[in-house]
């Protein structure tokens, strides 16, 4: 087995390096990279860094490279190629204004449910949560007063008024 030199990383990379190894509330990939990074910078060969993270020796290899030519910023994901998006930008717009406004009182609901808007404007309930979740839109977790849409709670709460 070739002996991997170690990897060069500067006190303070190792620093932030050792937090996010220890880190429980960072996503695992980066978790799993500082650990990599950390091994690397000990010394221990590649086959054995992959053999104790789970994952192959190429993949040891390029994020040892990335962080030689990049530093922690490197250690990022970068984005993917995929299929292009198919709803547009006005689409995404009208969708998010339509979410913030109130229902038509012929439905008789407070607030939105993704099939229920999406069934209003003629696109699918999967575009309209995908929107939602872009742009962190949760409109069943709104922290204002919602009057309720029940007739006869409003008659019972103008009788218990009127008893006080």
């Amino acid at each position: 087995m070739l002996a991997s030199p170690a990897l060069m990383v500067s006190h303070d990379d190792l620093a932030v390096l050792r937090r996010w190894a220890q880190a429980t509330s960072a996503p695992a990939s980066q978790v799993q990279r500082a650990r990599m990074l950390l091994l690397a910078a000990e010394a221990v060969p590649n086959t054995q860094i992959a053999l104790q993270l789970g994952v192959s020796r190429p993949t040891v290899i390029t994020w040892r490279r990335r962080y030689a030519r990049e530093g922690l910023t490197g250690l990022g994901d970068r984005p993917r190629l995929g299929r292009p998006q198919t709803v547009r930008r006005r689409r995404r717009a009208a969708i998010l204004a339509a979410t913030l406004t109130p229902p038509p009182d012929r439905l008789g609901i407070t607030h939105w449910s993704s099939r229920l808007l999406a069934a209003e404007l003629g696109v699918s309930h999967s575009t309209v949560a995908r929107v939602w979740a872009e742009h962190q839109v949760r409109p069943w977790r709104t922290e204002t007063f919602k009057f309720s849409t029940d007739q006869s709670w409003r008659a019972r709460s103008v009788m218990w008024l009127a008893c006080i």
